[in-house]
């Protein structure tokens, strides 16, 4: 089982005022901490990229100082918004990741901006092809989201892609990784599926997604334990309350062959 947690950076932007560099530096403090706790019992953390639109802390700038000052070993992959960037500036993020050795990055559309910009129109599906042109996905891995139940045919420009592999939107039944895997994971993808922790400081984010829970709110290990035996991998999220994935984690078992030092 290769356990990762997801990490949103600090916001730099509350209510409608940059933070300054004290308030920015404390909240980087309780983000170290916190990945200190976690990587104790979990393979990797995921970073993600200005989630919902909100400008945050940039993965790759969360991920050099984690290297510099944390674990130069630390296994990290990172969110990327193409909505956001030019085929230039994702080239540069895509090759910075390679000089920081991350892991892998996933290519993800991105809600819309906390302020209103100019669309790139670029599609991850699109970028991961041009990488693969330049000979940039055997670098690295590259990933592409998909729905928790897809209409595959609606995916196939994603399965053209050939990315590394696909990682799913937040799943509520064991149902929907089989059918991912089943059709997926025999071409040779890698399947990470997602799954938010019920709790009820998650339920905002829950309600925002559409999410009902109820048929593994009270059950949560046996269900990750589950869609381990099929998927080897999972991506685990749980934005508002770090105390209860801390928790959930450190009963999980975790394959320490993949685990990386967490002593620094």
């Amino acid at each position: 089982m290769h356990l990762r947690y997801e990490i949103n950076p600090p916001k730099i932007i509350k209510n409608n005022n940059i933070l300054n560099h004290n308030d920015i530096a404390n909240l980087l403090k309780n983000t170290y901490n916190n990945i200190s706790k976690i990587t104790k019992n979990c393979n990797s953390i995921h970073i993600t990229d200005s989630v919902l639109g909100s400008p945050r802390i940039s993965p790759l700038t969360l991920t050099a100082l984690l290297k510099n000052n944390y674990n130069s070993d630390i296994e990290i992959t990172t969110s990327l918004r193409v909505r956001d960037r030019n085929i230039i500036s994702i080239t540069q993020y895509v090759y910075d990741s390679i000089l920081l050795k991350t892991n892998g990055i996933l290519f993800v559309n991105g809600d819309q901006p906390y302020l209103k910009s100019n669309d790139s129109y670029l599609t991850p599906s699109s970028v991961i092809k041009y990488f693969k042109q330049i000979g940039l996905i055997n670098k690295m891995d590259l990933f592409l989201s998909i729905p928790n139940n897809p209409s595959f045919n609606k995916i196939q420009n994603k399965i053209n892609a050939e990315p590394t592999g696909f990682i799913t939107q937040v799943v509520n039944r064991v149902e929907q990784v089989s059918n991912i895997v089943d059709l997926l994971k025999p071409h040779g993808f890698k399947i990470i599926p997602c799954v938010l922790l019920p709790s009820i400081n998650n339920l905002k984010s829950a309600l925002k997604l559409n999410l009902d829970w109820s048929n593994y709110q009270y059950r949560i290990l046996d269900f990750i334990k589950e869609i381990c035996k099929m998927s080897d991998d999972i991506i685990i999220t749980s934005p508002n309350d770090f105390n209860y994935a801390n928790d959930v984690i450190s009963s999980l078992p975790l394959d320490h062959k993949t685990k990386y030092s967490a002593s620094g």
